[in-house]
């Protein structure tokens, strides 16, 4: 690798179980915090400045929590656990009130995703309690807005990307399915746009730069696949990049673009320049497979975070920021 390894700048424990899922709100006049969802069915409030947990929310009845995330401008907390439900809760003026649930129906990992439509209007996507569904109701009022289902025979719906394009018209949606395939949906039209198979095993994991129009999926093998939609929506796989070894759980890009960082089985956190997957970094800390990765949100890129979090239920947190270097 091109650089000495760092050590993370501190850690967090006592979360009490493995960690599937970290969400980072550092915006605004408030305390930096990182939000926890546990295996066994807690969400921990980090406080970032005093490094403790400032609260914890009993959500799912113990089951385990696999995807965290708050509403932009609000004291809303949204959380999805393995019970088959999806929670709203108030976080304002010290509470943690359930305000609404959702059933999904749905056993398996995928973890929703969520798109602020309008101010106080977000569409939440989810696998459906059938096999290959993807469901997207609109919050607050869980209006239905459409049932996804392939044409083919795909298997589970493994992991799923919700966003806006800058031009064209409603929401698109890029979903990972058991067979490794990737299908490019168009939410307004309810349709199918493009399909590529990523990966020869099931994607556990994509994340997507809306940005430069390039996403990355990783699976049980020792590879990731690299991809971008051209400028007619079509799916266009790239070049992979070999891992040294396999299993990656989550990934993630850095907001500014320039990194990527991957989640490893073999307890290792991987940083890659995001423009040509160049690897820049290995880091060591966890004793067990690291289970989610995340870049913090600070507005002052010097404070952005990467925290990971892993089976061995501590969080590491690591300082990587490095503007202005080659992270091609």
């Amino acid at each position: 690798m091109s650089r000495p390894a760092p050590s993370p700048i501190y850690t967090l424990r006592g979360a009490g179980a493995p960690l599937n899922t970290l969400h980072f709100s550092c915006h605004g006049g408030d305390p930096p915090l990182l939000f926890s969802g546990s295996g066994k069915g807690a969400i921990h409030m980090w406080n970032l400045n005093t490094r403790r947990a400032e609260k914890v929310v009993e959500g799912h009845s113990g089951n385990s929590v696999v995807w965290v995330n708050t509403l932009r401008g609000t004291d809303t907390l949204i959380s999805q656990g393995r019970d088959m439900r999806v929670c709203l809760w108030d976080l304002s003026e010290g509470r943690s009130a359930l305000l609404d649930s959702v059933w999904t129906g749905s056993v398996g990992f995928c973890q929703c995703s969520l798109l602020e439509t309008s101010t106080g209007t977000h569409l939440l996507a989810f696998a459906g309690q059938e096999i290959e569904e993807i469901k997207i109701i609109e919050l607050p009022s869980k209006t239905p807005v459409c049932i996804l289902v392939p044409d083919a025979k795909l298997g589970m719906v493994m992991c799923i990307k919700l966003w806006q394009p800058d031009s064209g018209p409603g929401p698109l949606l890029l979903a990972g399915y058991e067979d490794g395939s990737l299908l490019l949906w168009d939410v307004t039209q309810r349709a199918q746009l493009s399909q590529a198979k990523a990966n020869p095993e099931p994607v556990m994991c994509l994340t997507f730069d809306t940005e430069s129009l390039r996403g990355v999926s990783g699976s049980s093998e020792k590879n990731l696949s690299s991809w971008r939609l051209d400028g007619q929506n079509n799916l266009q796989l790239q070049d992979s990049v070999t891992l040294v070894n396999p299993g990656v759980s989550q990934l993630s890009v850095r907001g500014d673009g320039k990194l990527l960082a991957s989640a490893g089985w073999d307890h290792r956190v991987r940083i890659f320049g995001w423009k040509k997957l160049r690897p820049l970094a290995v880091l060591q800390y966890h004793t067990d497979l690291v289970l989610s990765v995340a870049f913090s949100d600070h507005q002052d890129p010097q404070q952005r975070l990467l925290a990971a979090g892993s089976k061995d239920q501590r969080i590491s947190l690591w300082s990587i920021y490095n503007e202005g270097a080659d992270t091609g």
